[in-house]
């Protein structure tokens, strides 16, 4: 998050006195202190304060040295600073000595940047391994570089009482250590030691004795409780899946540092700088053994693996027989995370056998985030801890709207000026403990970000509860369909102007024309889009059941009953044929999520699923190595492009090939299927630039073909980063695309 601001020169005359407005995340980042000793090394006079919307500065000096202060100022700030723009201009004189930071300044209206939580730096994990340090195994050991942020703010400006620490009084020596200059803790808002600082309730050689004998144990970190267990007791895994009523769903885990996660998984560099960057995300990694993680990850041939990130994680690993824990999220199934000791102690009872808490509360719930390496780019599938706050930057003035996202993977977004502020991941709003969730969190950031919005996107689902809480809010109400937030979601973070031609494929999205949409190519811009082709619609029957139940969606794409299904009962084929042949209980849907769970079910690879892709990432899993030819597949004209894989189905339910194959060359003709249609779309159009968005495309195996494919065709290709290109960036597109509708330009 470093700040890059290009070069300045600014000739002042003598004894001049300059004012600067920093904007960005400039507080909490040690960015006072390095203003102030910048200050003293250059014999700079005058201050530097928090404000409501960011970071004030005064400094007189003659006009060589004001010169060398703004160029050094811009260019060495903190390395977790993030200069977003700044302000000068002259001020009188004020013939003042020394340099001090002023007491922060509230101001009605204006809003500063947090930064996110940051994990624990070396110089502060030197201290807590050395026994001759009054922080030797202190859990809750931070600096000016590292430690909790976004977790632990009420309020802005970004100081001590404003946070959850406000209860903790610095002693004596921390806060020699707050008020000194030459310290890395000077003004560090967080700061604390054993005397004190937070404490545990137990002891850590308790915690690390009842993991090493297969116990689930619940310990609150920094955005929530974490539900730990050593990763390689099968039982105990087990147990905790049964517990936590998790299904199949892979777990995270924890390794103790980079060797132990390269003793599981194979990783590139574009891995390892994700693993061990300061953010501390999941990182989903090829494992190296997939048979030996069954138990954590079924069938997968991937494990989500992060590192330790707050001085608690390392000393759970200190002297432990243990190198990697299951480090999951303390919750039932889909539920928010819990982050509360009292709450703890009564939702996950009947799921750990013991608890570690402590007494610094969360303000702020976060879970862990999720990133996978494409083209050695860390692409997000979860924006969460480490991510939240940063905002993303739209480059144009915008006026204040809330986005309210979708159902799945829920996030919302805010925009104030050039600021899209995307909230942590809320989860699938489909019971009311995930909507309060919802409701606190756009609580906490409007009053944090000083937001009042205007208006209010949604998505033109009516069942969604992020809608129908849009609808409800009392804001005026701008929809926006679902294929076109993603687009315009992959369109905003890249700063793309004009028009694009969007390919949106995932599971379900609703469509103007009432059917259920999800394998889209668009001629999109912000103000509207233009639908030039789509996976040909098939009848599914059953509603949501025919998500659950991949087999649904294989008699829908084949002639007949495919010989994958024997195992289905004859009396359910016969029943969903019938309501099929009547059209009872049926929808019609161009899904591409639908099509990857037909081919899974037709080679007898899932006929069910206990959550959402699961079809699809088991059938990428399985794909086997190398090139593989396509299944044919046609082109339909009529009112608009149809994409016609009826004979690839009739292919693969026929094929003997074995399941890697299939899944191979599946994947090879969705990746030319999507180039050709973007080919003969560049030739009516004349639009050359690609953006691909949506749950689908976060299938690395499909990706890593047809990019390709596209450049080769002469396409400049756009993929989602900082927000997820599932439906937990769907939000961003949404504000984008009501800022553009509200006449921005």
């Amino acid at each position: 998050m470093g700040s890059t601001p290009t070069g300045f020169r600014h000739a002042f005359p003598l004894n001049r006195r300059i004012q600067i407005r920093l904007r960005g995340i400039v507080q909490g980042v040690g960015f006072r202190p390095f203003v102030h000793n910048l200050a003293a090394r250059l014999g700079v006079s005058g201050f530097v304060r928090n404000t409501s919307s960011g970071l004030e500065i005064e400094a007189e000096a003659d006009s060589a040295v004001i010169e060398r202060f703004v160029e050094d100022l811009l260019h060495e700030a903190p390395p977790l600073a993030w200069i977003q723009d700044h302000h000068l201009r002259e001020i009188p004189v004020a013939d003042s000595h020394g340099f001090a930071i002023e007491a922060s300044q509230a101001r009605c209206g204006e809003f500063a940047l947090i930064s996110p939580d940051v994990a624990t730096c070396p110089e502060c994990l030197a201290e807590i391994a050395n026994p001759a340090d009054r922080r030797h195994e202190y859990p809750f050991t931070n600096c000016t570089n590292c430690g909790p942020r976004y977790t632990i703010v009420r309020d802005i400006p970004y100081d001590r009482p404003s946070t959850t620490m406000a209860s903790f009084r610095m002693c004596k020596d921390c806060q020699a250590e707050y008020d000194d200059p030459s310290n890395r803790r000077f003004h560090a808002q967080p700061n604390a030691c054993p005397s004190c600082g937070p404490a545990l309730s137990g002891a850590l050689d308790e915690v690390r004795r009842r993991l090493a004998a297969g116990e689930i144990v619940a310990i609150k970190g920094i955005g929530g409780f974490h539900l730990a267990c050593d990763s390689r007791n099968a039982d105990a895994a087990n147990r905790l899946r049964a517990r936590k009523r998790r299904s199949e769903k892979p777990f995270a885990l924890m390794a103790r540092d980079t060797a132990s996660a390269e003793d599981i998984c194979r990783l590139t560099d574009g891995d390892r700088a994700a693993l061990t960057s300061p953010r501390r995300p999941i990182v989903v990694l090829a494992a190296r053994d997939p048979a030996l993680w069954q138990h954590v990850a079924p069938g997968n041939r991937t494990l989500g693996v992060m590192l330790p990130y707050t001085p608690l994680h390392h000393l759970l690993f200190q002297n432990a027989p243990y190198s990697v824990l299951v480090m999951t999220s303390g919750n039932l199934s889909e539920e928010p995370i819990v982050t509360g000791n009292e709450e703890a102690g009564e939702r996950l009872a009947g799921v750990a056998d013991w608890f570690l808490t402590h007494n610094r509360d969360i303000y702020m719930r976060a879970d862990d985030s999720v990133v996978r390496v494409i083209e050695q780019r860390e692409r997000l599938l979860r924006r969460s801890r480490g991510y939240v706050p940063q905002t993303i930057d739209l480059a144009r003035e915008t006026q204040q709207i809330l986005a309210t996202g979708g159902e799945l993977k829920n996030t919302f977004c805010l925009t104030k000026g050039r600021h899209a502020i995307l909230s942590q991941h809320i989860g699938d709003l489909e019971n009311y403990e995930t909507l309060r969730f919802f409701e606190e969190t756009l609580g906490n950031l409007k009053k944090l970000f000083r937001v009042e919005p205007a208006a209010v996107a949604h998505d033109l689902h009516p069942g969604y509860l992020s809608s129908r809480y849009a609808l409800g809010c009392g804001s005026p109400p701008i929809g926006v369909q679902h294929h076109h937030a993603h687009i315009a979601s992959c369109m905003a973070e890249h700063h793309l102007a004009g028009e694009v031609i969007g390919v949106a494929f995932d599971g379900t999205g609703y469509g103007t024309d009432g059917a259920i949409w999800g394998g889209e190519f668009l001629a999109a811009g912000y103000r509207g889009f233009e639908r030039r082709a789509h996976i040909r619609y098939v009848t599914l029957a059953g509603g949501d059941t025919a998500i659950r139940e991949p087999w649904r969606a294989a008699l829908a794409w084949c002639e007949g009953v495919p010989a994958g299904l024997a195992e289905i009962p004859e009396q359910h084929l016969r029943i969903v044929r019938r309501m099929m042949e009547t059209g009872t209980n049926v929808f019609q849907t161009s899904s591409c999520g639908r099509l990857f769970d037909a081919v899974a079910s037709v080679i007898g690879l899932r006929h069910r699923v206990t959550f959402e892709g699961q079809a699809a990432i088991e059938l990428e899993q399985i794909a086997a190595d190398g090139e593989h030819p396509p299944y044919p597949f046609d082109f339909s004209t009529g009112p608009l492009l149809e994409l016609d894989f009826r004979a690839t189905m009739t292919q693969i339910a026929g094929s003997s090939e074995p399941r890697p194959v299939i899944s191979a060359r599946f994947h090879t003709t969705i990746a030319q299927a999507i180039a050709e249609t973007c080919r003969r779309i560049r030739a009516d159009t004349g639009l050359d630039r690609v953006c691909l968005s949506g749950g689908t495309f976060q299938n690395v195996r499909l990706l890593s073909e047809v990019i390709p494919l596209l450049r080769a065709a002469g396409c400049e290709v756009f993929l989602n980063e900082k927000v997820p290109a599932n439906d937990g960036g769907i939000a961003l597109g949404q504000a984008a695309i009501a800022a553009s509708l509200l006449g921005e330009s």
